[in-house]
């Protein structure tokens, strides 16, 4: 089923933090999917709230400028009253979620994400794992919960579809070109 953009929502789970096997941060400026997320607030009018560790100096300002943070423990995610207003206000029933790391955060806030009653959607383009052996073990397990993986360039495309405007999808069109 198409999500729609009216009652989608992006979270991102420690989006700036990331590591590599050399104790290197991962630049998230190169990845080219980041670049999107300022459509997703402007073209869909979409939330995109950042939960945990976020140094928007990382990001660009215009990427920086579409994402909300919450101080928020990931654990504490879905009991947390301030996302749960906006969630309930904004009427999301589907939270596109990705954010570091991938074996461990989003993991299971993507499972108590799903108890919940919420469509969760696993951004892979945006999901960092910490041990890239341990990645399609993680998709199997969220695929087994009905958890599926996507990436930001879908979303775009699924939620221009979903709202059948020919304008707003030949503009995702063109920026996806």
């Amino acid at each position: 089923m198409l999500a729609d953009p009216r009652h989608s929502c992006l979270v991102f789970l420690n989006l700036t933090r990331g590591g590599r096997p050399d104790d290197q941060p991962i630049d998230l400026r190169r990845a080219g999917s980041l670049a999107l997320l300022p459509a997703c607030r402007t073209v869909f009018g979409v939330p995109e709230i950042a939960i945990g560790e976020y140094d928007q100096s990382i990001l660009t300002d215009q990427i920086a400028a579409s994402i909300e943070h919450l101080d928020i423990d990931f654990l504490s995610l879905w009991r947390d009253p301030r996302l749960a207003a906006q969630l309930g206000e904004a009427g999301v029933g589907v939270v596109f979620l990705g954010g570091a790391f991938l074996e461990e955060e989003v993991l299971i806030a993507a499972l108590e994400g799903a108890r919940r009653g919420y469509d969760i959607r696993l951004l892979s383009d945006l999901s960092v794992d910490r041990h890239e052996a341990d990645r399609p073990l993680v998709l199997a397990r969220l695929a087994h919960y009905g958890i599926v993986a996507t990436t930001i360039r879908q979303a775009l495309l699924e939620w221009a579809v979903a709202l059948g405007d020919d304008a707003v999808s030949r503009r995702i069109l063109e920026l996806l070109s």
